[in-house]
């Protein structure tokens, strides 16, 4: 049966795959970083940081 030897398009439909698959870790990651202090945290210790070291 030569139904499914047409692997034409495989490589497309795998990379259309992994990339939803990377836009859904990065919407998580967003929605995750936005819902938290985790960013003004980061912010606020980068520039400490800057401060310290620049004087």
């Amino acid at each position: 049966m030569k139904l499914f030897l047409d692997e034409r398009g495989q490589a497309t439909a795998e990379y259309a795959l992994v990339m939803v698959a990377a836009a859904t870790v990065a919407l998580a990651l967003i929605l995750w970083a936005t819902n938290t202090s985790v960013l003004p945290d980061l912010f606020d210790a980068v520039i400490g940081r800057v401060k310290a070291i620049g004087g």
